[in-house]
């Protein structure tokens, strides 16, 4: 599995429509991306900070969606982020996750 860590600062008072895009524009399209599986958003109000972590089948997937869809994203969340996100890319290395979702199934 492959993993995108996306890093960005929130314009001021901007975390809660940033979650509002989050789910109502940028999830829909991700579900539309081939060798999509997950994606978790962290929010630290306080601080202006956010993190997005999606997970992807293969290196391959992940890329191919940086190329096409991230450029609309990046639009998305453009009137609430400052500057520019910084995402960085990493494979997975051990998770419990799959576990706890297998116990609610």
């Amino acid at each position: 599995m492959f993993i995108r860590n996306v890093t960005m600062t929130l314009k001021a008072d901007s975390a809660k429509e940033f979650t509002q895009l989050t789910e109502s524009e940028i999830i829909p399209l991700l579900r539309k991306q081939n060798g999509f599986r997950d994606e978790i958003t962290f929010v630290a109000a306080d601080r202006s900070e956010a993190v997005a972590i999606s997970l992807w089948d293969t290196k391959e997937s992940a890329e191919a969606y940086d190329r096409t869809a991230y450029p609309e994203v990046l639009k998305i969340i453009s009137k609430v982020v400052e500057g520019t996100p910084r995402a960085e890319n990493f494979e997975l290395s051990n998770s419990t996750f799959h576990k706890v979702a297998a116990k609610g199934a």
